[in-house]
């Protein structure tokens, strides 16, 4: 398949999009703008807020798999071990996004029982959130291993990214997500905390689409 610049900014605003589009369900589940406890604010979400964070998870992750062909395209060069272990590792991280986005309307749909019929908030949420925590055990090690194939190939310059995308890579940001949030005010950390997970892959996304743009030859 012959690729030129347009499509290549195309799928890198797809990616951008499908960041965009999960942080808002995100914000469905999270936000209050006087309130920082999560589970409550779930409590205290709208059916309407729980029922369109889950589509927002849906195309939220049909868009992120589309965003994906830019990454892969950028490793071209590689060889097609890595290309296609890419490929696996980053897809299928990019679905758990999806589909743990999915717990957390779990959650969230005890929690609201929980407030409306007076239950202990965290007994009523306790088995959702233990699920939400199994399924990120299965994501961590594949992001680790994602971690080493794609820094170890920028950084040998294996690909058609520079150097400098490596420090926009999820997991940098990911790592100092404490130190990002900790002196931010609450309405402030409400959004960045609730939202932290996605505005990495967007800044990512777009710095991929940036690293991207001036490619002269595409084939």
């Amino acid at each position: 398949m012959k690729m030129n610049q347009f499509w290549i900014r195309v799928l890198g605003l797809f990616g951008i999009l499908g960041g965009l589009i999960l942080f808002a369900g995100d914000m469905f589940l999270y936000y209050d703008p006087i309130s920082t406890n999560f589970r409550r604010n779930m409590g205290n979400a709208s059916n309407f807020r729980i029922i369109a964070s889950g589509v927002c998870a849906l195309f939220a992750t049909w868009f992120y798999m589309i965003g994906l062909g830019q990454v892969y395209y950028a490793f071209k060069p590689a060889k097609p071990i890595f290309r296609n272990g890419l490929l696996i590792f980053f897809g299928s991280v990019l679905i758990a996004f999806g589909i743990v986005h999915g717990a957390f309307l779990a959650i969230a749909t005890t929690a609201k029982l929980s407030v409306e019929y007076n239950l202990d908030i965290n007994e009523a949420v306790s088995l959702s959130e233990r699920i939400n925590q199994i399924l990120r055990l299965f994501v961590y090690p594949i992001v680790g291993i994602l971690s080493i194939l794609f820094i170890s190939q920028v950084w040998k310059r294996k690909t058609l990214y520079p150097r400098w995308i490596i420090v926009f890579f999820p997991l940098i940001p990911f790592l100092i997500e404490d130190l990002v949030c900790k002196f931010l005010p609450d309405n402030i950390w409400i959004i960045v905390k609730g939202g932290y997970l996605n505005l990495i892959l967007v800044i990512f996304f777009t710095a991929s689409t940036i690293g991207l743009w001036d490619i002269k030859k595409i084939r």
